[in-house]
């Protein structure tokens, strides 16, 4: 198993740690619609630039169906989706559901890129995305019922998967910041008409603290974060390298500590161990014939070096 691809993905993934946060941030003074659709208009600026000064060669034939499908999950219905959930859930209880997120993209991988993991991942996935959700529901007081918020978040997760999985392949053909650039571009009259329609309704007023948290999420969780996972889905395994994001809710709930008054409690220190063990073990499992049952014990070195991290109990 490449090492680089672990090392990439786990890049994008500490990228896109702030993104719950930061919309949580967001939302408290900005609409959300301007916030899902706006960020990405600012990338797509970002992203027509880069194209035009680097003279990327245009997609071709197909490559723009699977464009849109990446535009339709991770540059419009990821972000909208969970704008509008968090409006009403904290970023802990969305921690929750996002949580979801690896097992539904290494089951979209395999789908799609016909890639066919052995049992072995799939417990240690199954586990892993056990652990993350009981671990982050634990630290937002419990699912509860399902509300709306929870239906968005579901969406989103599936939204994601879906943009990740044909994100990662179309990488290896395009590359991996060309892929979410195309994507941006290609995207911009559906998140620009949007935008605006949220600009005439509601022109957008927020604190310095809001337009920061906005200014991250349209250049780095829209934009830049893609550099490094869509790299690593490339160098793959795609379905393994995607478990790296069960490192993700425990890097939330720490950033939701810190940037919402969150409580850091040391009691939650075993259940985010428990979370990155999985991660790690997932990662590691080899494919029948490529090495010992040993492999199924061995966590990674970017996983161990994450051991230390403790969550945030939610007091909302």
């Amino acid at each position: 198993m490449p090492t680089a691809g672990l090392a990439w993905g786990l890049l994008g993934v500490l990228a896109f740690s702030f993104s719950l946060p930061f919309t949580r941030v967001a939302v408290a003074g900005l609409d959300p619609l301007f916030i899902g659709a706006g960020r990405a208009v600012v990338a797509a600026g970002l992203a027509a630039t880069a194209l035009a000064v680097t003279r990327q060669r245009a997609p071709r034939g197909t490559q723009w169906w699977r464009l849109a499908v990446v535009g339709g999950g991770v540059v419009t219905g990821f972000p909208l989706l969970t704008s509008y959930a968090l409006t009403s859930a904290p970023a802990s209880h969305g921690a929750v559901v996002i949580a979801l997120l690896p097992a539904a993209t290494a089951v979209v991988a395999v789908l799609r890129a016909g890639e066919r993991p052995p049992t072995a991942f799939w417990l240690a996935t199954g586990a892993g995305a056990l652990v993350a959700v009981g671990f982050a529901a634990a630290g937002s007081g419990g699912l509860g019922g399902l509300h709306l918020a929870d239906l968005l978040l579901f969406g989103a997760v599936l939204a994601a998967a879906a943009g990740y999985a044909e994100g990662g392949l179309l990488a290896r053909e395009l590359g991996a910041w060309q892929t979410i650039s195309w994507a941006l571009v290609l995207a911009a009259p559906v998140t620009g008409a949007l935008t605006l329609v949220s600009v005439t309704g509601s022109p957008p007023q927020g604190t310095a603290g809001q337009w920061a948290a906005f200014g991250y999420l349209a250049a780095v969780s829209m934009y830049l974060g893609f550099f490094a996972w869509y790299r690593g889905l490339a160098i793959g395994p795609m379905a393994r390298v995607s478990q790296m994001q069960l490192v993700q809710p425990v890097l939330s709930l720490v950033w939701a500590g810190l940037l919402l008054g969150e409580v850091l409690t040391p009691a939650t220190l075993v259940g985010g161990l428990a979370v990155v063990l999985c991660a790690g073990l997932a990662v590691r499992v080899r494919a029948p014939g490529a090495g010992s049952a040993a492999g199924l014990t061995e966590v990674s070195s970017t996983a161990t070096q994450c051991l230390p991290l403790v969550a945030c109990r939610s007091h909302e």
